[in-house]
Order: structure tokens, then sequence, then C-alpha cells
């Protein structure tokens, strides 16, 4: 990327956390052993799905288990290079890495949000609408779902990300932050900037607040439904299964909408840390234990594939 006076920038430094050696070294063994418990929850979670018969023919949890690999992939963008700055001392960054970090983390951040979207409607189906249920939400159906929320995940910022890559570059080249996010990525742009933190401010405003519109308009009916004498399910667990979803949707928009929505979400840098440290690491670690492994369909698929395992043990012991 060309500077103002002719030089060419080729990488970034990510300032990280900004604490001393000993605190560094706490962080890292905190994050390490996050992100493998993490990877561990998700794996569980598209383990059972795929094993048990009866979960994998559930569209709930066909949803759950593509949710599960999302985490993965969505965790995966930035906590291994936050754990290898944490370990290196230098952060150093190249300029077409950050961009693909920012690129990557964003598009899987979107494919979050439509996943959401998309797993409110199947509760707003499957509470209102039991009947037609099973004909609307098909397996093909939740795959095609599915696939509608990767590729409009990774097509939403597409135009944000380019006009930014774009931008001309001033220096220095020092990123206050664990990863490349557009606030820091911005205030080292050339002046002027055209359209694009504009752009940005739209495209993010767009994709939070419209689904966030349709996550609480769907939960809304979904309960006014519940309370009504007419119902004849069982209240109880449904108000637990949306109770759960409900729990995801508030920690993962509360702080994706405080840093990214308010126009001077960037004002406070530790603040802006921390609160990306908590969608970015610790919302992945909790979301499988709110959304599944408290479930009782969940916990039953385990102990069947537990049963199934040790009744194999004994005959491979026996033979």
């Amino acid at each position: 990327m060309n500077l103002a006076n002719g030089t060419v920038i080729e990488e970034f430094v990510l300032l990280g956390f900004g604490v001393d050696q000993q605190k560094r070294f706490l962080l890292l063994i905190f994050f390490t052993i996050l992100y493998v418990l993490t990877l561990a929850e998700n794996i569980l979670i598209i383990t059972l799905v795929l094993l048990d018969g009866r979960l994998a023919r559930l569209p709930m949890y066909i949803l759950l288990g593509n949710f599960s690999w999302l985490e993965m992939c969505y965790v995966t963008a930035t906590v291994p290079r936050m754990l290898f700055d944490l370990s290196s001392h230098h952060g150093i960054i190249s300029f077409h890495a950050c961009f693909l970090q920012f690129y990557v983390f964003f598009s899987l951040g979107s494919t979050e949000c439509f996943f959401l979207t998309t797993m409110a409607l199947d509760r707003y189906l499957a509470i209102c609408h039991p009947l037609h249920y099973p004909q609307i939400m098909s397996p093909n159906a939740c795959y095609a779902l599915v696939a509608t929320c990767w590729v409009l995940g990774f097509l939403w910022y597409l135009l944000p990300v380019f006009q930014i890559f774009e931008l001309s570059f001033c220096g220095p080249n020092i990123i206050d932050h664990f990863l490349c996010d557009p606030g820091p990525i911005l205030s080292l742009a050339c002046p002027p900037l055209g359209n694009a933190p504009r752009v940005c401010q739209i495209f993010m405003n767009v994709l939070v607040l419209g689904n966030v519109f349709f996550v609480v308009l769907s939960y809304s009916v979904v309960i006014l439904t519940l309370m009504k004498p007419s119902y004849q399910g069982s209240r109880k667990k449904a108000f637990s299964t949306i109770s759960f979803h409900l729990v995801v949707v508030t920690l993962f928009y509360g702080s994706v909408g405080g840093m990214y929505v308010t126009p001077d979400g960037e004002s406070q840098l530790e603040v802006t840390k921390a609160v990306t440290v908590f969608y970015t690491a610790i919302t992945p670690f909790l979301n499988p234990l709110i959304y599944c492994l408290r479930n009782d369909q969940v916990k039953e698929a385990i102990g069947r594939q537990l049963r199934k395992r040790v009744i194999i043990l004994r005959r491979k012991v026996r033979g």
C-alpha cells in the first residue's frame, strides 16, 4: 500500500494488550486453555449431531451443528494470532494478512448474525406453526438456509473491506489493538477518507439492526403464542429453549452493538479491547454451554453414544 510520501507500507504492528511480560504469560495460558476448551465443546456438538440419528434428523440440531462449526472458525480467525503475538512479543503482521484477518473475521461475524436470525426463524416455525413445521423445515431446507447464511455472510462486508483496502496510509503503522479492526485501521489512513467510514457504518448498522429486529420480532411472537391458553405444547420446555437462545443473542449483539453500531465505539481503547475479547473469545466458549450442553436432548445423546462405546469396547474385550 502506497504511503502519502511515496514509500510503501508492507506491515502493521499490533500492540496487543500493552501489559508486562508476567501478565502476557498469564493471558497466554488463559486464552490457550479457553481456545482448546472452545474447540473441544464445539467438536463434541458436531460429533453428536453427525453420529446420533435422532439429533441428525431434527432441524434445530442441524442448525446447531453448523453453528458450532461457525464458532470454531470464528474463534480461530483471531485467537491463534493473538496467542502468537503474546508469545513472540513483536506483533508484526503483513499488510495483506491484516486485511485478510479483517475480512474473514467480519465475514464470520456477519454469518453468525444470519445464523442467529435463522435459528430464531426455526423456533418461530416450530412453536407457532407446529403442523407445517416438518414440511417447511425439512433437512434440505435447513441446509439451504445454512448455505444462504454462509454466502450472505461472506458477501456482506466485501465493499467496506475493499474501500478501506484502497485507501492510502500515511503512517505510523502501529495498531493499538490485538487484531485488525476497521476503527484503528481507518485512523492510520491518509485524509481524505472518502465514503469508507460512512459505508462501514451503514453496512454494520443494517446488518446488526436488521437482524436484531427480526430476532426480537420472532421471539416476541413466540412468547405471545406460548402465553395463549390454547397452546398445547410443553410451555416449560419451549420457554427453556428460547431462553437459552435469547441469552446467546443478548451476549453477541450486546457486545457487537456497543462496539460497532455506535459511531464512537472506538473512543476508549481499553474498553474496546475488553469488549472485543468478550465477543471473540469468551462468547464462542459460552455458546455451546448455553445452547447445547445444558440441553436434555444433548445429554441423552451423549448418554446413548457413551453406552454404544461401552458395548463396543466390551465386545472387543470378550473377542
